[in-house]
């Protein structure tokens, strides 16, 4: 895992440019805190931060080979985890081999078959390459965005990394923000493509973006498409676990301490048992982490969303698998520490609006990493199997938008509530959200005879794996590498995520419950508690003092009224959640807070040009 930045200029030589490049890359040092590299030629200059994982000496970037054509040259994020199996079909086609790295796989498989690669890479992976046989750059994304990967065409070529900061360090690309950018922070939805920031883009998942002279193009290799699902109960069921099992097995190599983050939901503790039964066929015990808050379980208050609190659940998973555990307890001052909050706001570039639940993640994964490089999380599982409320809500299944805003709306209220009129008006998210809306749903191919029904839940849940899990995958990739840690996510396979989205909702829910196919195809690894556990979403804090802690920041921004948070944020408004007397406790009502309090870190922060009108 690692940080990857780079630069085109086909109108200049970046051979002089050594200084500016370092600064892109230095902006990623969180990332791959191992080692940094470069490599320029001519009109190219590749980037690089390392985190060694697999091959912890061979594998260090840019990786370059010489062809009699010209200089092929790699830059690369992530993992491949068929890198054996291509490594034994390359070698049998004559390609040789220096190091034991996937990186050199991925290399020599764009050598080979260009970049038709990506249709043979099993993984998660962004990565560049400039060929110089052609003068041309390529860069690939995997299917489901588990690695960011950004772009910024220039006028003689093209800008890209991991991040937006490796981009925004390049005097080319000005830290500007428009309209579009502000609505993509206040709706929960991920418009493919959207990079906030003006002029700036994402390399979207399952997509090849190539820049030469002539301009800049881009290939779909992968999309969700809609199949026929001809498998009865139990032979999906037993796809289903076998497909677990290979992913898991897969997704434990490395060459670095390994653990699994458990939850005591069914996603992670399905996970965790998986991965410890199979590292105990080689005599060793997986490590588990969770996050818990100072006096949770104790003082547990359960409401619609959460009915139980995570970690005697938790506990029961560590000892049916005989998992290494460690509970990572956090207070309400380190969740409320704004230095903690500049930390979330630099690691994902934007104030992204997850409050506290994004704080006690960082922290959670800075303690993890403490003891493990690499790590399982049970993200996705909900997405892929129809884990979450609103699959079951009748009136966010029959809604004219994306069903997770119904929900939200429902049980968190509404964080732009503290904006200023004129802005709120000016953006007109209900329309924008809308468009969007109609957008996504346009592309979703329908069978021949499904119902109206059947079609409503393909509809949903491929508007979670396409918009909603993006949102989610960006953040724990955020959240992980600001620390150095790889989170590997299993449930984003994309043979699971094929076979189970096929799979018709009656078959999904065929006991009634949400994610049957899943409890069923590992019920002999998990203990009853869970098994029968109802769907709780990462854990948020209940403490006051939390929300008091808000209120006194609040407080303190109020006091400075030339702040350029006021261009957003109506003052009365913040003063009247900042002066509430009765404690902040529920998170609809802190939303405001949070979010008045993080627009104004990310101004003072990234000094961005708005353009409000």
């Amino acid at each position: 895992m690692c940080g990857i930045t780079g630069w085109v200029s086909f109108d200049r030589d970046l051979t002089t440019e050594a200084t500016t490049l370092h600064a892109m890359t230095e902006t990623m040092a969180c990332r791959g805190p191992d080692d940094r590299g470069s490599w320029t030629e001519g009109p190219a200059a590749l980037g690089h931060r390392r985190l060694a994982i697999i091959d912890l000496p061979g594998g260090r970037q840019p990786m370059s080979l010489a062809t009699p054509e010209g200089n092929v040259a790699l830059v690369y994020s992530g993992e491949a985890y068929n890198f054996t199996e291509l490594r034994r079909e390359l070698a049998d086609r004559g390609h040789r081999f220096t190091t034991d790295s996937d990186t050199e796989v991925v290399l020599h498989g764009y050598l080979e078959w260009g970049d038709a690669v990506a249709e043979r890479l099993n993984g998660m992976y962004a990565f560049a390459v400039w060929d110089g046989r052609h003068g041309k750059l390529v860069m690939i994304r995997d299917r489901m965005g588990i690695k960011p990967f950004y772009y910024y065409p220039t006028p003689d070529g093209v800008l890209f990394g991991s991040e937006p900061k490796a981009i925004l360090a390049n005097p080319l690309a000005r830290p500007r923000v428009a309209l579009d950018g502000l609505r993509e922070l206040f709706v929960m939805v991920k418009t493919p493509g959207h990079a906030i920031w003006d002029g700036m883009r994402e390399v979207e998942p399952g997509t090849v973006v190539t820049v030469d002279r002539s301009g800049l193009s881009t290939r779909v290799y992968w999309r969700l498409e809609t199949r026929p699902h001809t498998d009865d109960r139990d032979t999906t069921i037993a796809t289903v676990r076998s497909l677990l099992d290979d992913i898991v097995r897969r997704q434990l190599v490395a060459d670095v301490p390994r653990c699994t983050l458990l939850s005591g939901g069914l996603d992670s503790s399905v996970m965790t048992a998986l991965a410890a039964r199979r590292l105990a066929e080689h005599g060793e015990t997986v490590r588990s982490f969770s996050v818990d808050f100072v006096g949770q379980a104790d003082n547990f208050v359960a409401d619609e969303l959460r009915g139980t609190p995570d970690t005697p659940f938790v506990h029961d998973v560590a000892r049916l698998a005989n998992t290494d555990h460690q509970d990572i307890v956090l207070d309400a001052q380190a969740l409320a520490d704004p230095a903690v909050r500049d930390l979330v706001i630099r690691a994902r570039d934007l104030p992204a609006g997850f409050g506290d639940m994004d704080t006690s993640l960082l922290l959670l994964f800075r303690a993890v990493r403490g003891k493990s490089t690499v790590a399982l999380s049970g993200e996705s599982a909900d997405e892929v199997f129809g884990g979450y409320l609103q699959f079951f809500d009748e009136e966010a299944r029959r809604a004219d938008t994306f069903p997770w805003l119904v929900r939200f709306g429902r049980h968190f209220g509404d964080d732009t509530e503290v904006l200023r009129t004129d802005l709120t008006k000016a953006l007109d998210l209900e329309g924008y959200v809308a468009d969007g809306y109609r957008t996504a749903v346009a592309g979703i191919d329908r069978l021949a005879g499904e119902s109206d029904f059947e079609y409503r839940m393909r509809r949903i849940s491929h508007l979670h794996l396409t918009r909603f899990v993006r949102a989610l995958l960006d953040r724990k990739d955020r959240m992980s590498m600001a620390v150095g840690l790889e989170v590997r996510v299993p449930f984003c396979d994309h043979r699971l995520v094929e076979y189970v989205y096929n799979a018709p909702w009656a078959l999904k829910s065929f006991d009634g419950r949400e994610k049957s196919l899943l409890r069923e195809a590992a019920a002999d690894v998990l203990p009853r508690s869970v098994y029968d556990r109802v769907k709780s979403p990462y854990p948020s804090t209940q403490d006051p003092r939390y929300g008091r802690a808000l209120q006194e920041q609040a407080k303190d921004l109020l006091s400075r009224p030339s702040h350029r948070v006021f261009d957003l944020v109506d003052r009365d408004r913040l003063r009247t959640a900042a002066e509430r007397d009765a404690p902040v406790v529920t998170s609809v009502a802190r939303r405001g807070l949070e979010r008045a309090l993080d627009l104004a870190r990310w101004l003072d922060l990234y000094t961005p040009e708005l353009t409000l009108s």
